[in-house]
């Protein structure tokens, strides 16, 4: 049910028919890209966070429908199904975290070293508590012998917090898993993109 101020989700009017798609895709992809540029937070040399936002799952969702082609209803309601829960809620912030490493070898081994960590992952508004990632809501994404390159997380921020993010607050995020530790103090561009999440 949706109340007057639920921040945006994705709905079918929001969507482009896929021929509609084919012919905006550069435009569109371009329009992303640049909106993903102050939402995109590097910890380390090999983890990055991209904070989710309407936006950004829309484009996601186009490009399944574009790459599957889907186009009968049913398939379209599937996928926003699947897709929405990644838009955050106005509570809470978002991130796709990609673990990379070039070399597939090392990439085995660090995958291997690294289980955990999307649970080692947190952010702070300056003055507050750490608020720390809930991960992999949608599906496990690890086993007893590696964890996957890519999770989801989910921050879950309790009012103070909101509002001091809002009033300006600086905002640090980091990692504090024993084989991988990182902490950053997010540019302002960021941290004013990530507020307006934020209901």
């Amino acid at each position: 049910m949706m109340t007057m101020d639920a921040m945006p989700r994705i709905d079918r009017a929001s969507l482009m028919t896929l021929e509609t798609y084919a012919r905006e895709r550069p435009q569109f992809r371009a329009k992303v890209i640049a909106h993903k540029k102050d939402r995109t937070v590097q910890l380390g040399e090999h983890v990055t966070l991209v904070f989710e936002d309407e936006l950004t799952i829309r484009y996601q969702v186009q490009e399944m429908l574009r790459i599957e082609r889907i186009f009968e209803e049913e398939g379209i309601r599937e996928e926003l199904a699947a897709y929405n829960p990644l838009v955050p809620d106005g509570r809470n912030l978002k991130a796709t975290m990609m673990i990379e490493y070039p070399d597939p070898e090392e990439r085995a081994k660090r995958l291997a070293e690294l289980i955990g960590i999307e649970d080692k992952v947190w952010l702070r508004a300056a003055g507050h508590e750490r608020v720390w990632a809930i991960a992999d809501e949608d599906l496990d994404r690890e086993n007893g012998q590696k964890t996957s390159a890519v999770h989801f997380l989910r921050f879950e921020l309790d009012e103070a917090t909101a509002q001091a993010l809002k009033k300006g607050a600086g905002l640090t995020l980091g990692i504090d898993h024993s084989r991988y530790s990182a902490t950053l103090e997010a540019p302002p561009t960021v941290r004013d993109s990530l507020v307006r999440d934020l209901a």
